[in-house]
């Protein structure tokens, strides 16, 4: 490594951030760069540890130590290429990803990991300062034509590999603008939504081409696609919520997430939050605000924590977040031995704004007034407990723990089902897995219907997006061979080797 004995001087340093009274007032990204020094020095705390276990731990497969030496030796470029040989995106999952690669990291055996996110970031973004991120247009184009269905990160990792094999690529969006998940589901705050434009710009100006307002299996036919196309990759997330089904779901007030969360965004982009409603079924028809009220965020992930953050910049009255589960330990223990990804508590920059957090806390009501407006919940304690014989912690309501909050607004976070089935899934009757997703193995990708491919949440259910990109990545790759015999798109595995 760059410097053998920098894991020993410098400890790991995380970015300032902007006052929380101030970014409060925006919802704009608030994590300031490094000095060009902190960088080198955090770069340099990379070790030569002889078996890199981050590579086990990041989906994509990131060839983390080989960039760190060159972020520390300063060669920017070397950097970048290494970074996106495995990576299409590294600006997104800079910002957004929960970094399993740290969990993984050697170090973090008995000292601070290394800030491998952070300076994932740094390396794109000094790649674009640099002017090394350019549009790589095929030399030759093999003739056959591909759709995408869905632009979120599977779907533009899918695209953008099966255009650098010459490829024609069309994805399909059905909403207003390319992104999915990244663009109407994660804040502002955390992904400013020109970080999507300048890729959208890249990826169209190298061949790939984007259309928006095309729902398809509404108001686009699947069978249209399959006629036109060789073949077709199913991208569309898993967007069907979970909800909670108890007295009073019915009342104003009571909503999902990613509605409240989706009209945010569209109202920072200017936009109508309402202008696709009729294309899309999933979209609630009134104005979601947590002005001036109580808010319960119901579900303690990281659309939970999503949501924490935008009530706070809607001044909300109070916020508070429950999670069905007990409290998670503040450190590794026994049961989650390194290198595996530890299920330890989780603050994150919403909590740290401001935010009430209760653990295994049950919603038993939603109670109205006469109105029909949410004004309270009934909530109750809970006690888990492993059985005598073994097997999974189950729960059990704590005698006279029942209580009423006030909450003029509740937000299920409770993650999500499955993918929508009206539309295409129906349309193409595709076998599903016992889950609802669709059926298709990490083999081949490939669906029940000939020439149709799926991949991302659709076909792993909820995940992360580095999970989806890599999907989308390998997907791509599945694609290709069926298309041409043989794929020269690098898998995880074989960028690793190249490098290393």
């Amino acid at each position: 490594m760059g410097k053998p004995t920098g894991f020993k001087e410098f400890t790991r340093q995380l970015p300032t951030k902007r006052p929380v009274a101030e970014r409060l007032n925006d919802y704009n990204e608030f994590v300031n760069p490094y000095p060009l020094q902190i960088l080198n020095e955090q770069s340099s705390r990379c070790m030569d540890c002889g078996v890199p276990f981050c590579h086990h731990g990041c989906p994509l497969g990131n060839v983390i130590p080989e960039f760190n030496d060159a972020v520390y030796n300063q060669e920017w470029k070397e950097a970048y290429e290494i970074l996106t040989s495995t990576n299409n995106f590294p600006e997104f999952t800079g910002r957004i990803c929960p970094a399993p690669c740290e969990s993984a990291c050697v170090l973090g055996i008995n000292q601070p990991a290394v800030v491998i996110e952070e300076i994932e970031k740094h390396i794109i973004e000094i790649a674009f300062e640099k002017g090394f991120v350019q549009p790589s247009i095929p030399n030759m184009r093999t003739g056959k034509k591909i759709a995408v269905v869905g632009s979120g990160p599977a779907g533009l990792a899918a695209a953008a590999q099966l255009n650098a094999a010459g490829h024609w690529v069309t994805v399909f969006e059905r909403d207003d603008a390319p992104g999915g998940l990244l663009r109407y589901g994660i804040p502002d705050f955390k992904l400013e939504k020109w970080v999507i434009d300048r890729r959208i710009s890249i990826m169209t100006q190298e061949g790939i081409v984007f259309k928006c307002n095309a729902n398809v299996g509404i108001n686009i036919s699947i069978n249209d696609l399959l006629r036109e196309y060789h073949s077709i990759i199913l991208a569309g997330g898993s967007t069907v919520p979970r909800d909670l089904s108890i007295p009073g779901r019915e009342l104003k007030g009571v909503h999902f997430a990613m509605h409240f969360l989706k009209q945010q965004n569209k109202r920072n982009a200017l936009k109508d939050p309402f202008d696709n409603a009729s294309i899309e079924s999933n979209i609630f028809h009134s104005p979601i605000f947590a002005t001036n009220k109580n808010v319960v965020v119901i579900g303690g992930g990281d659309t939970g924590s999503d949501c924490v953050g935008t009530s706070n910049r809607q001044k909300a009255a109070s916020v508070t977040q429950f999670e069905l589960l007990p409290k998670p330990p503040e450190s590794r223990t026994a049961q989650m031995p390194w290198p595996s990804y530890p299920m330890i508590l989780k603050v994150s920059s919403s909590h740290e704004e401001g935010a009430s957090r209760k653990w295994a806390v049950a919603t038993k009501e939603f109670i109205g007034d006469e109105n029909g407006n949410l004004r309270a919940l009934k909530i109750v304690s809970l006690e888990w407990k492993t059985p005598e014989g073994g097997g999974p912690a189950a729960f059990a309501e704590v005698p006279g723990s029942e209580e009423e909050i006030p909450c003029e607004l509740a937000l299920l976070a409770m993650g999500f089902l499955h993918p929508q089935k009206a539309g295409t899934l129906n349309e193409l009757e595709i076998n599903l897995d016992e889950r609802g997703n669709v059926r298709a193995s990490e083999k081949d990708y490939a669906t029940s219907i000939p020439h149709v491919f799926v991949a991302g949440d659709m076909r792993r259910g909820q995940s992360l997006v580095v999970w989806a990109i890599s999907e989308g990545r390998e997907c791509a790759r599945k694609v290709d061979e069926s298309l041409m015999g043989i794929s020269f798109l690098e898998t995880k595995d074989s960028s690793m080797q190249k490098i290393v």
